[in-house]
């Protein structure tokens, strides 16, 4: 499976210290080049010593980014895959030949601090690049989850901010006897954006009893729940405010009835008074690591 990522930083750039592609998620040359870039950015970041001065390091690529946009939210369940698009400016000098090849640039996304990130997600491929001017190009590519395969803990709900990198292999094959890091180029820039990652929410209602008379009791009851990733189930959501709201029958409006908090299982339960026909649901407004949601209208026939 793709590892959970156990990443390190220098100079405000993001590394990774374990990286890896399953066959499942990508075809082969997606997993190389994962592996390629990866071999190369390590070589950037890694601190000044003897080891590294006897590797070699890649030189410092004449790139930079902006522009960078991406949703506002990624919103995440407990198994599908998630792929969220990415566009940003890449600025190039004269000497970098974007149309070569092997030259590729990525969107990453990381939770924590630049100089600390506790987690980093990334495409299956490397974004795509139009060039609209001799030195800049638009680029789209993706960020791929996959939450079946454990890369989020529930913890990583909330803000993650945003990274590009570009390399510049030049001819080099990583995976060659005759390898030359020194004329591979490299580039990571982090703080471009950021994005709200959410743990997937379901809201459920069912009035009864049905039909009912009117004036009579009418029972509400439903469930607030949330992907949970680390056991990829989902869990009620606890103590969170939830309004119970009405549409007539025939108008497409609904009112807030009154307002309720789940009980300590996600749960939720109140009652109001039959008075007409039309719809009930509850209504969730959402959190920063949960979206808002919308239970379907449970019709109520008043006679």
């Amino acid at each position: 499976m793709r590892i959970r990522a156990t990443v390190a930083a220098v100079s405000g750039a993001l590394a990774l210290s374990a990286l890896a592609v399953p066959a499942a998620q990508a075809d082969d040359s997606a997993a190389s080049y994962r592996a390629d870039v990866a071999k190369i950015r390590q070589a950037a970041l890694a601190a000044s010593g003897r080891a590294a001065a006897e590797e070699g390091k890649p030189y410092a690529l004449n790139v930079s980014f902006s522009n960078f946009k991406i949703a506002k939210t990624v919103k995440v369940g407990t198994t599908n895959h998630v792929s969220t698009t990415v566009t940003y400016t890449l600025t190039h000098g004269a000497d970098v030949k974007i149309t070569a090849a092997d030259f590729v640039t990525d969107p990453i996304i990381y939770r924590g601090s630049a100089t600390a990130p506790d987690n980093m997600l990334y495409g299956n491929k490397p974004a795509k690049c139009t060039a609209t001017s001799a030195t800049t190009a638009d680029c789209k590519g993706t960020i791929d989850v996959y939450p079946g395969d454990h890369e989020l803990v529930n913890a990583d709900a909330g803000t993650w901010r945003a990274a590009a990198e570009a390399t510049a292999f030049n001819g080099q094959d990583p995976q060659g006897e005759t390898f030359d890091i020194t004329k591979v180029g490299y580039k990571g820039q982090s703080g471009l954006g950021t994005t709200l990652m959410q743990r997937f929410s379901k809201l459920t209602v069912n009035a009864s009893p049905e039909p009912v008379k009117k004036g009579k009791t009418i029972t509400v009851t439903g469930k607030l729940s949330r992907a949970n990733w680390e056991d990829n189930k989902y869990h009620g959501y606890v103590g969170q405010p939830v309004n119970l709201q009405f549409r007539k029958k025939n108008s497409n409006t609904y009112t807030t009835v009154k307002t309720i908090k789940t009980n300590s299982t996600g749960e939720l339960k109140t009652t109001v008074k039959a008075t007409q026909d039309g719809y009930f649901r509850y209504t969730f407004a959402g959190t920063t690591t949960t979206p808002a949601v919308n239970a379907t209208g449970d019709f109520i026939d008043v006679q």
